[in-house]
């Protein structure tokens, strides 16, 4: 069975930095993509960053501009959001998933998700 478990949510003032993780369980494999996602209140749910862990490309949101950046430790089947210049629309429930047959920011093709980490930026 699956399971991936997202930790490192927070409150932080805009400025500020935080890293999300996201540990996965019961799927293995050398190349897959890992992503993160986030849904701010009200709001559908938007693609923040992907990776492939086999050759290791990334993917990014437009709206993370350099900002973010999405990394991996393979060894731990663990994978990272490094957020920085944290803004308050930065707000949001962020969620880690895997299972896409092709890496991509469509949460749709994504079939296993982790329960969520809330993210809250006050200006």
């Amino acid at each position: 069975q699956v399971h991936l478990v997202e930790s490192g949510g927070g409150s932080v003032q805009a400025g500020g930095s935080l890293r999300l993780s996201c540990a996965v369980s019961g799927y293995t494999g050398s190349r897959k993509c890992m992503a993160w996602f986030r849904q701010p209140p009200g709001e559908e749910r938007e693609g923040v960053a992907a990776i492939n862990t086999g050759g290791g490309s990334t993917y990014y949101g437009a709206f993370v501009r350099g900002r973010f950046t999405i990394s991996v430790d393979s060894a731990k089947n663990t994978v990272y959001l490094q957020m920085n210049s944290l803004k308050p629309e930065d707000t949001a429930i962020y969620y880690c998933a895997t299972g896409a047959r092709s890496c991509n920011l469509y949460p749709e093709r994504f079939t296993y998700w982790g329960q969520g980490t809330q993210v809250t930026v006050s200006s």
